[in-house]
C-alpha cells in the first residue's frame, strides 16, 4: 500500500484549499476574516479602523482572502465592501470531514486488531 492511498483525493479543490489555509494561518488576516464572518459586509475603511493598521495594508490582506475564496468584494459607489464567502469554507469543512472519517475508520481498525491479538 503506498502513502498516497490514504491521503484523501481533493480533486480540483487542492490548489484552492491550500490557498485558502494559508490566507487564514496569517493571524492578522484571520482577524480580519473573523470581523466577516458575522455576514455584515464592512469597508476598507471600517476594517481598517478596527484594525489599527492602514488601510493600504488590510487592503493587501482582503486581496489574500479574496483570491482564496474567503470573502468577496462589491463596490457601493466610490467604496469597496468586503463580505464572508461561506461556499470555500464549506468545502473545505467537507474535506476535513472526509480527512477525520478516514482518521477514525483507520483507529476503528487499529483497536479492533489490538483487541483481537490480545485475546
Amino acid at each position: 500500500m503506498s502513502k498516497t492511498e490514504n491521503i484523501p483525493d481533493i480533486g480540483k479543490h487542492g490548489d484552492d484549499f491550500s490557498a485558502m489555509f494559508a490566507a487564514l494561518g496569517d493571524p492578522t488576516r484571520l482577524a480580519i476574516f473573523d470581523r466577516l464572518a458575522d455576514g455584515r459586509p464592512r469597508s476598507i475603511s471600517t476594517l481598517s479602523d478596527d484594525a489599527d493598521m492602514t488601510r493600504q495594508a488590510v487592503t493587501k490582506h482582503l486581496r489574500v482572502l479574496e483570491a482564496a475564496g474567503l470573502v468577496q468584494n462589491h463596490r457601493v459607489g466610490r467604496e469597496s465592501q468586503y463580505a464572508f464567502c461561506p461556499d470555500q469554507l464549506a468545502q473545505a469543512r467537507a474535506y476535513l470531514d472526509q480527512v477525520a472519517g478516514r482518521w477514525e475508520s483507520a483507529l476503528m481498525r487499529l483497536k479492533s486488531f489490538v483487541e483481537d491479538d490480545e485475546e
